[in-house]
């Protein structure tokens, strides 16, 4: 999905080329028919290939996504995933980034959530 989120569109080969590690172009294609079937991705064929285009913005599948992980491994708790980001991010995080999430924090208290 990244690969077709960065390009707009792009067919199976395509994506295997720009998949580091690559599976096999059969495995691919597999995958790109079973996001199509989920509804994640739609086709149009171009010189007898199949082009994907995704069927939704990216931000509104990143949302979609960001909700499934929380329900699925945080219990819906934004404590615990933030502070599970944080770790993980420790040595990559910018004094810069830590600013913007303390005044998010802080606008979030105004706001009352």
């Amino acid at each position: 999905m990244d690969i077709i989120y960065q390009r707009g569109k792009a067919t199976a080969v395509e994506v295997v080329e720009n998949l580091p590690d690559a599976p096999s172009n059969s495995t691919v294609r597999t995958l790109l028919r079973l996001l199509e079937d989920k509804g994640h991705l739609r086709h149009e064929e171009e010189n007898l290939r199949y082009v994907y285009l995704p069927t939704v913005p990216r931000e509104k599948a990143r949302r979609s996504a960001l909700k499934q992980i929380l329900q699925t491994f945080f219990n819906n708790s934004a404590e615990q995933s933030v502070a599970a980001i944080l770790e993980l991010s420790k040595s990559n995080i910018s004094n810069a980034e830590l600013e913007r999430i303390s005044q998010l924090v802080e606008q979030a208290k105004k706001e009352g959530r």
